[in-house]
């Protein structure tokens, strides 16, 4: 869809984004705090911000309770939700075009006139508790949280979360919010149809009644290498598993682009390097490679499902292609055909407002930088083979990875495999 952006800076600190989408029927509205688990006062209340966020839209100023304002909000149809990460808190919501105002209306008394109390409290800790039981039977949620940990990164496991939620009390949930939800700690996102509105929104923005604050920074971890780990499930029957490497630098625009392509070209069909020559022998159903940048630090992830006894073929097959990868040797032909499937992806992904605003948040919520959709095909067609060769070779160099598994351990070992791709940097963990 054809949208135009701009950043708008308001006089009580709030920055964000309004997305101009001429021809949309609804509307779309972000709302981020860096009010996330990491920000929370002690870890032994390490869940305070997510049981916060599941309370954001119970009582308020006008509203008594949950189901009230639950029916007032959706009677149009429209959708709301609330999640939180490591660093963040987002506020979310989708609506028709016609009711806008009232939506902008509602979400204000969820984020500035909460009514916490200790009935919402009671039930959101159970609710939270019995969420966070669920991902105990997720395998790959408690791979990747691992790995998180085992690199170095200051958070929980699930399990280790689930033992702080009955610590946490309302004055808890009450101190969190205070100190996280001001207006300079907040940035915000609103796509759709902008024609006469602009002057409306930025209006009832500034009069929310958020205190000024401070934009909180992220914190900051020494990250390192870690021994290969097992997760052990006895009633697992296959291996799921997850190798990341960590580069102690952000990723420019240009890298990221070029690794986005060396992904596809590793894992992101039946005929990619890794993974299509490992379907091809009939060793792996499924596999992924991905690249990601965060506030100070960059990851290249490795992850897919095996079976024991062909384990150790999949990871012969991961090392055999990096080594040629980081070598040289990769057809230009591929270079190619990966520049193409970017650019269908590209007119693939804009299809409606909430993915339009998705694409902008997920760049500006972190960073504050704006990264406009249209400038995606040029910077495909500027990716050169020795980009994407440099960059790999800037994660094999820095040399700060692990491997971690979910599996019963009763065949494939952690450490064996991890043998197997050991070759590839220059020290041993």
């Amino acid at each position: 869809m054809k949208h135009t952006v701009e950043e708008i800076r308001l006089s009580n600190g709030a920055r964000g984004l309004l997305i101009d989408v001429p021809d949309a029927t609804v509307m779309n509205f972000e709302f981020q705090f860096r009010a996330g688990n990491r920000f929370t006062r002690s870890k032994d209340i390490y869940e305070t911000a997510h049981i916060m966020e599941h309370m954001a839209f119970g009582a308020n100023a006008k509203y008594k309770d949950e189901h009230e304002f639950e029916a007032e909000f959706t009677k149009n149809g429209a959708y709301h939700n609330a999640f939180t990460s490591d660093v963040s808190m987002v506020y979310a919501a989708e609506c028709a075009d016609f009711e806008w105002e009232r939506i902008l209306q509602l979400q204000e008394l969820s984020i500035c006139s909460p009514r916490f109390n200790e009935t919402e409290l009671k039930a959101e800790k159970g609710n939270v508790k019995s969420e966070l039981t669920g991902y105990l039977d997720s395998h790959l949620h408690l791979l990747w949280i691992k790995m998180q940990q085992l690199l170095g990164e200051d958070i929980l496991t699930m399990s280790e979360r689930l033992k702080t939620i009955p610590n946490i009390t309302l004055d808890d949930i009450e101190e969190h919010y205070k100190r996280t939800h001001t207006s300079n700690n907040m940035r915000f996102a609103i796509a759709g149809r902008m024609h006469g509105r602009k002057s409306a929104i930025k209006r009832y923005l500034e009069g929310w009644n958020l205190p000024k604050g401070e934009r909180f920074s992220v914190p900051v971890d020494k990250l390192h290498s870690a021994k290969p780990t097992l997760i052990k499930r006895k009633e697992s029957s296959n291996i799921k598993f997850g190798w990341s490497m960590i580069l102690p630098k952000v990723l420019s625009d240009e890298e990221y682009v070029a690794m986005s392509h060396l992904n596809h070209i590793l894992t992101g069909t039946m005929h990619s390097y890794i993974f299509g020559t490992a379907r091809k022998r009939g060793l792996a159903y499924g596999m992924f490679s991905t690249t990601a940048k965060y506030p100070y630090f960059s990851s290249w992830d490795f992850g897919g499902e095996v079976n024991h006894e062909t384990a150790a073929q999949v990871f012969d097959i991961m090392y055999d292609q990096l080594k040629k990868v980081l070598s040289g040797d990769v057809k230009k032909s591929d270079l190619e055909m990966a520049k193409s499937y970017m650019l269908g992806r590209y007119q693939m992904n804009a299809q409606t407002v909430g993915m339009i605003l998705s694409y902008y948040t997920g760049y500006y919520f972190p960073t504050d930088k704006v990264y406009k959709y249209d400038d995606i095909p040029e910077r495909i067609k500027k990716v050169k083979f020795s980009d994407m060769i440099e960059v790999a070779r800037q994660f094999i160099d820095a040399d700060t990875w692990s491997l971690a598994m979910v599996g019963s351990g009763e065949h494939a070992k952690p450490a064996d495999l991890a043998k197997i791709i050991q070759p590839l940097y220059k020290k041993e963990l």
